[in-house]
């Protein structure tokens, strides 16, 4: 274990956007978007078991969405804005490509802090949180607001030309618009949502097997390059080259091990591969908190989603680490363990 500043998580906040919609719903709009393709009727369902998803309104914005969920991530605590050191938006989604959207998530809270944006797929809260701990380790903030707000929902690609477009945006039909936040505090040793490990890693010869190319340079002005585009297939062969011994070592070296979590959170893209990654990792299945189904995939925000499960499930016992594993595109894998 090292000898740096500890600093905890604390007041989670997580929200999925308050339509919902049947994945029977989606495949009926591909239906009525498209030019004569069909979809297999239930193939949504049987590929994920996603069972429902949130969409977000049209006047939302992903900002919105993240400054919901700071809101009450500091009334749980008691806290005003005004005692946040930093505001970190940490999303795969984004209002605009300049200014960063959190100076937009800043000012809908009022806030008068440093503000800066971390991206990173679906890891980007994950990442964020590690960013937040860091800068507190060397005594730059005491306090940091990490917060997502994930929209795929403007990404998905509901006019479907044939098969082979449909299968390449499939990951687009199941994922969620959600908002999450956190506060990152500095900490005694031993307090309530102390993080007592983490570990990170990328294989980042994958990076084109999952893709939203539009707004960069490659891509500036395209429109036909503004949906989710995934090649399944390999997405999970690259997540089955990374070398989960890997992450037996990292905890093993904070004094760790997969039999001492009370319960794990994973990110979550289809049920049959969180069985797999389970299994390959060593984790007890029923440990695994699964928000899949009934909310599909929230992104960045899946993670706290599954935190506030846990919390208001009473899943974990107090003082008893808890698992947080992240997965993204690119390709990214986390680990964080929490003191609960």
């Amino acid at each position: 274990m090292s000898s740096r500043l500890s600093s905890r998580i604390a007041g989670v906040s997580a929200h999925v956007a308050e339509h919902a919609l049947t994945v029977e719903e989606v495949e009926a709009r591909i239906v009525l978007s498209s030019e004569g393709f069909v979809p297999p009727v239930g193939v949504l369902g049987r590929l994920t078991g996603v069972r429902r998803i949130h969409h977000a309104g049209p006047d939302v914005q992903a900002s919105d969405l993240a400054a919901r969920a700071a809101r009450t991530s500091l009334a749980s605590l008691g806290l005003d804005v005004a005692d946040v050191d930093l505001i970190v938006f940490a999303s795969a989604s984004q209002d605009l490509v300049e200014p960063a959207t959190a100076h937009i998530v800043a000012d809908l809270l009022g806030a008068r802090c440093p503000v800066m944006d971390v991206k990173n797929a679906c890891n980007s809260w994950l990442n964020g949180v590690q960013v937040a701990e860091a800068l507190i380790a060397m005594e730059q903030y005491e306090r940091v607001l990490v917060v997502t707000g994930e929209m795929p929902s403007r990404a998905a690609r509901w006019s479907v030309r044939d098969a082979r477009q449909f299968v390449e945006s499939v990951p687009g039909y199941t994922m969620s618009d959600a908002g999450a936040a956190a506060l990152v505090e500095r900490a005694a040793p031993g307090a309530r949502g102390e993080i007592l490990h983490r570990w990170f890693t990328a294989e980042s010869r994958h990076w084109s097997v999952g893709q939203l190319p539009a707004g960069g340079t490659r891509h500036p002005r395209d429109v036909d390059k503004g949906y989710f585009v995934m090649d399944g297939a390999r997405l999970r062969q690259a997540f089955d080259s990374v070398d989960v011994e890997e992450i037996h070592r990292a905890l093993k070296s904070d004094g760790l091990g997969v039999e001492d979590f009370v319960a794990v959170a994973v990110h979550q893209v289809a049920m049959p591969y969180l069985d797999v990654f389970a299994a390959r990792l060593g984790l007890r299945r029923d440990l695994v908190v699964e928000t899949l189904p009934d909310h599909g995939n929230c992104a960045s925000a899946t993670l706290p989603l599954q935190w506030q499960q846990i919390e208001r499930r009473g899943l974990a016992e107090p003082g008893r680490p808890v698992l947080l594993v992240g997965l993204a595109g690119g390709i990214s894998v986390g680990t964080m363990a929490v003191r609960w």
